[in-house]
């Protein structure tokens, strides 16, 4: 779970590496509306700090938020007051409620670590669609596409503050585990050092069209996406 701080930290890193949620919100809400025209209402699962569903809330009549994080989901709700969060798991979370589109980015489906947590949050994501509802899922890198040993590295601004961060991939069996180190630095606080460490499944392609064909969904996978990984689409049946 991320500390407050490392979620603040996040925020700032992303956007200072030119991560545009402004035109990632518009081009999920048009791809989603290829395959459902009448889309009125939203669920972003791995909400993360509400980033897209600051932009998404103007283009759909109704959007919810879902995150594990409680840090996440603190700055996620003070940044959004006017869209309903709920704190929960992706695995196993009930509202009670169905949607039109459910969408989970930003490669968060990779946390899950087997294909049975895989089905069962498709499961989820079907059961809180309306018949003919749209999933749009980020995945993350396949085992075919997964480079092992990659360094990033970035330095950002963000008023009095400096943030530079450094991130090491390697292959654990079939995951990736990526070690984060942050720097960050502002006049009155001096510098501190941050760090995170991530397990993130390697899921192959035919592992996540098989769970969304067994939780009722026609898929299909489009290459690109807002981080070159792709993006599944599955139509409920």
């Amino acid at each position: 779970m991320y500390a407050n701080d490392i979620a603040a930290v996040y925020d700032l890193v992303h956007e200072g590496k030119g991560k545009d949620y402004r035109q990632e919100a518009e081009e999920i809400a048009a791809l989603v509306r290829v395959h459902r025209p009448d889309t009125r209402s939203l669920l972003d699962v791995a909400c993360g700090t509400g980033q897209h569903l600051r932009h998404l809330d103007g283009l759909f009549d109704h959007v919810e938020g879902l995150e594990l994080s409680h840090d996440m989901l603190a700055l996620a709700t003070d940044r959004n007051p006017g869209v309903t969060f709920h704190e929960g798991d992706m695995r196993s979370f009930a509202l009670g409620r169905r949607f039109d589109a459910v969408i989970c980015m930003f490669s968060s489906i990779g946390h899950l670590r087997t294909t049975d947590e895989l089905d069962s949050t498709l499961r989820s994501f079907t059961d809180h669609l309306e018949p003919g509802g749209v999933i749009v899922v980020e995945p993350w890198w396949f085992p075919s596409s997964f480079t092992p040993g990659y360094v990033g590295a970035s330095v950002t601004e963000a008023g009095e503050r400096t943030i530079c961060r450094v991130s090491h991939s390697v292959r654990e069996g079939n995951a990736t585990r990526i070690e984060v180190h942050y720097l960050v630095a502002e006049p009155g606080g001096g510098i501190r050092h941050l760090t995170e460490d991530h397990a993130i499944t390697l899921f192959p392609r035919a592992d996540y069209e098989a769970a969304f064909e067994r939780a009722g969904c026609d898929v299909v996978y489009q290459e690109g996406g807002p981080s070159g990984r792709g993006l599944f689409i599955g139509t409920r049946r």
